[in-house]
């Protein structure tokens, strides 16, 4: 299955939203100083195999408190949005194991460190917050929790500005018109004041889509044709058809 790909638009209220807008000036704020406080590497005895639910616990908790630290500064900033963006950017490139590996291994010399965050944010255009949030990442050794801190990070900003965000699957991409009319529903079942898709493909679905929406993707909606002929199959008492 193709990694998720953020739709081309997004669905707005006429009314500008009430969270700060991404086109005010921005005002200077450093992730440092909001970041203080933050988790830093631990290091602790072997645990037990009962123990062994405590570090994803923990690490949640940290991804939770990097992603609050980072949303007040973008917040002050006026810069919440272009934060996500600049957010999305850093999730492909951690989604390689390699690069967190790399930033969290302590016997890479820290000038090695800073000569690839310093590509990651030329390359990525990254805002300066998002550099210094970027550092103090690595230097508390948390790279590995990157992803984890996007996710809470957008959990903040749909929070704050009353965005549903929706995953699309489809076996083709569908054109903009198709995901406007599957955004307008979304919006329209859940009143939410803007919609965002992600997009994804599956041919298993033969053809068709679904959409998964809702705290933790909880409410699904499947007009796949693979759902047809297994309601089909069923009706008729017939055995599972090998799709």
């Amino acid at each position: 299955m193709a990694a998720l790909r953020l739709a081309s638009f997004t669905l707005r209220p006429a009314a500008a939203a009430a969270y700060p807008s991404s086109g005010a000036a921005p005002r200077s704020a450093s992730f440092a100083r909001a970041a203080r406080g933050l988790p830093s590497l631990r290091l602790t005895p072997p645990r037990r195999r009962g123990d062994l639910a405590r570090p994803r616990a923990a690490a949640d908790a940290a991804a939770e408190s990097y992603a609050s630290a980072l949303s007040e500064v973008a917040a002050e900033n006026g810069t919440l949005e272009k934060t996500l963006s600049d957010l999305e950017k850093l999730e492909k490139i951690f989604a390689d194991e390699a690069v967190a590996e790399f930033f969290d291994n302590p016997t890479v010399p820290r000038e090695e460190k800073t000569q690839l965050i310093d590509e990651i944010a030329k390359s990525s255009e990254l805002q300066p917050h998002v550099v210094n949030f970027l550092n103090v990442v690595v230097d508390n050794f948390r790279a590995g929790i990157v992803p984890q801190i996007v996710t809470e990070f957008e959990n903040v900003y749909n929070a704050l500005s009353g965005t549903e965000v929706a995953t699309v699957t489809s076996v083709v991409q569908l054109e903009s018109k198709d995901l406007a009319q599957i955004a307008q529903h979304v919006q329209k079942m859940t009143g939410a004041q803007n919609v965002r898709l992600k997009t994804q493909l599956d041919p298993e679905l033969i053809a068709g889509f679904t959409v998964q929406y809702g705290r933790d993707g909880s409410n699904f909606i499947d007009m796949s044709v693979r759902k047809q002929i297994e309601e089909i199959a069923s009706e008729f008492e017939l055995p599972s058809v090998a799709l």
